[in-house]
């Protein structure tokens, strides 16, 4: 049997129609978690929230985007009206540009990765803290906060340069905010995977490659292990890193990367 490491917890999960999202939300709730999920996937989501239902999981969904700051408060607050309490969120939705040079860039879609993948997660945090210091002041419960980054929000990245600009965003606005609520009651992380075999990366950088092979050897040249990320292996480490015995653990930006950020 699983242990159940998160029982009666709520998990609140954005992206969560996605790759690591549907990984993570399955996670967490075999270990006993209840689940709050959104998604700009009206299909995807409500698929997946009907698939975890039927295999007895506790799960309330909200369609719409990270960037909108009042969907980001809807979703907390359907956490507490659901649920009674908001104990984990993981900051995972995102999004990325076509790949171009730095001033080759269209001005829209930067706007719009900034605007998904920072604003993003500050909108999810601010929203996210009240709920979760209201929990450790009346009931002493300690809270945690995973923000999905990227290998490209510690290095560099060519030809993504404004997804990388938003993901330093989030490695900083994590360690900033960590510092703050420390004795708050509240952990604070970054989690940094390289590529990983999710939709974004097989239909979007795979596919401009050439989809085979090939084009899989290309993106993966400068990681030591020569190798795309199974998306699994991101989300276990999500448990490890939200697992309230890991309770020494606080602003981190985690690599997860397959060696690369040791060269």
């Amino acid at each position: 049997m699983v242990e159940q490491i998160f029982a009666d917890q709520t998990v609140l999960i954005t992206g969560g129609a996605g790759g690591f999202g549907r990984s993570a939300s399955r996670l967490f709730a075999e270990r006993g978690a209840n689940l709050v999920l959104s998604d700009f996937n009206e299909t995807g989501l409500a698929e997946h929230k009907d698939v975890l239902m039927a295999d007895g999981f506790n799960v309330a969904s909200l369609t719409g985007s990270v960037a909108e700051e009042d969907h980001c408060k809807a979703t907390v607050e359907l956490a507490l009206e659901k649920f009674g309490r908001l104990d984990i969120a993981i900051n995972n939705a995102g999004m990325s540009h076509d790949p171009a040079k730095t001033a080759d860039i269209d001005s829209d879609q930067a706007q719009m990765t900034i605007q998904v993948d920072l604003m993003g997660v500050f909108f999810g945090m601010k929203h996210q803290i009240p709920a979760m210091q209201t929990g450790y002041r009346d009931h002493q419960r300690s809270a945690s906060i995973l923000n999905i980054a990227s290998l490209a929000g510690i290095g560099g990245a060519p030809t993504i340069s404004m997804y990388a600009a938003a993901k330093h965003g989030v490695v900083g606005l994590t360690k900033s905010a960590a510092l703050e609520y420390a004795r708050r009651g509240i952990r604070i992380n970054a989690l940094c995977p390289a590529f990983a075999r999710t939709p974004m990366v097989e239909d979007g950088l795979l596919a401009d490659a050439g989809g085979d092979k090939k084009a899989e050897d290309f993106l993966t040249r400068g990681i030591p292990m020569r190798r795309l990320a199974e998306v699994e292996e991101i989300t276990r480490s999500m448990l490890w890193i939200c697992d309230p015995r890991n309770s020494f653990m606080t602003g981190q930006a985690v690599a997860l990367d397959g060696g690369t950020s040791a060269m």
